[in-house]
């Protein structure tokens, strides 16, 4: 009996050392196919036709799920709709990656109807931000990694010419980022390697406690990348803070902190979120970059979640290495 319950005691250390190792999706190849999808809020038609044309243009062959274009309550069709668009890509052996085609208000409702070994059965590039987050989140808990970066309207605003899309394409290509940003007066000085998890504020917190929540690999050295748009800086403030309570906060090894956009000045006396934000991280003991081209406004470059990466921040700006190992 004794040797049987040790047995069992390893298989689990063994799952659960098998779900912390992550994997890196295959890079793209010429002619490869995209799945284009709607998990969230409903697209435009011409949005995504731009977006596709891209995606021909960059040599790929972008293929639109049954519901992309659908509408439902605002949704990019019925929850069913739209989980059955997402199985098809996840499981379409001949889909190498999925870019969806906006954000908005929804990717959550899909969650319940996911199991987490769909997205590792067939790893590949899930692309999206905004409320795309709340799949990354689930993608990183089932150890496969994703970006985080334009969509539709993005990548064909200019062309997919604009250093963002060709960072983007470059990604997919294979080549991983390297980021130099201009020093910021707050920033913490530092260096720290870890996890890359993050995105919209609001919607990972809102996963808190969930299976499909990556902020439960805090043991892995998580750097955690934040930023938000309308969202109310007293609100900013309480989600801070439920990453404290929940212990999260004192076990970051770094955060980096990008645009917070459409906000209303509250009734105190902060110059703005940043100053807001720095008022609480400058009492940790790790590096913050604040001002990181990543949001809901220009420049949005793509991150790797769930990626090991090398922040260092310094008097003469700040680097983001995404790393191999």
């Amino acid at each position: 009996m004794k040797n049987k319950l040790l047995l069992l005691l390893l298989i689990v250390a063994m799952a659960a050392d098998a779900q912390r190792k992550m994997v890196m999706p295959p890079f793209l190849k010429p002619g490869d196919r995209i799945a284009v999808i709607s998990p969230s809020s409903s697209p435009e038609a011409k949005t995504v036709e731009a977006g596709c044309k891209v995606l021909r243009e960059w040599g790929y062959e972008p293929v639109v799920g049954s519901h992309a274009l659908d509408s439902y309550h605002g949704f990019g069709g019925t929850i069913g709709q739209r989980t059955e668009d997402l199985l098809w890509a996840l499981r379409d052996t001949t889909i190498r990656a999925i870019m969806c085609t906006r954000g908005g208000d929804g990717a959550v409702q899909l969650l319940p109807h996911l199991q987490l070994r769909e997205f590792s059965r067939r790893p590949k590039w899930l692309i999206g931000f905004s409320d795309i987050t709340a799949l990354h989140s689930a993608s990183v808990q089932a150890g496969v990694m994703s970006i985080h970066g334009s969509m539709c309207h993005a990548i064909s605003s200019q062309g997919g010419n604009d250093s963002v899309s060709v960072t983007l394409r470059q990604l997919l290509e294979g080549r991983l980022p390297d980021y130099q940003v201009d020093p910021h007066p707050l920033n913490q000085q530092g260096t720290a390697e870890g996890m890359l998890v993050g995105g919209n504020f609001s919607v990972f917190c809102g996963l808190a406690g969930s299976p499909y929540d990556f902020l439960n690999r805090t043991q892995e050295g998580l750097i955690l990348f934040i930023e938000d748009t309308d969202e109310q800086m007293t609100k900013v403030d309480r989600m801070l803070h439920l990453l404290e309570v929940r212990g999260v906060l004192g076990r970051l090894k770094g955060i980096v902190v990008g645009h917070f956009t459409d906000y209303k000045h509250p009734d105190n006396d902060f110059k703005d979120m940043n100053d807001m934000l720095h008022e609480y991280l400058q009492h940790y003991n790790i590096p913050v970059a604040y001002g990181f081209p990543v949001g809901h406004k220009r420049p949005n470059f793509p991150l790797i979640e769930g990626c090991r990466v090398r922040l260092t921040v310094t008097g003469d700006g700040v680097r983001l290495e995404h790393l191999i190992k």
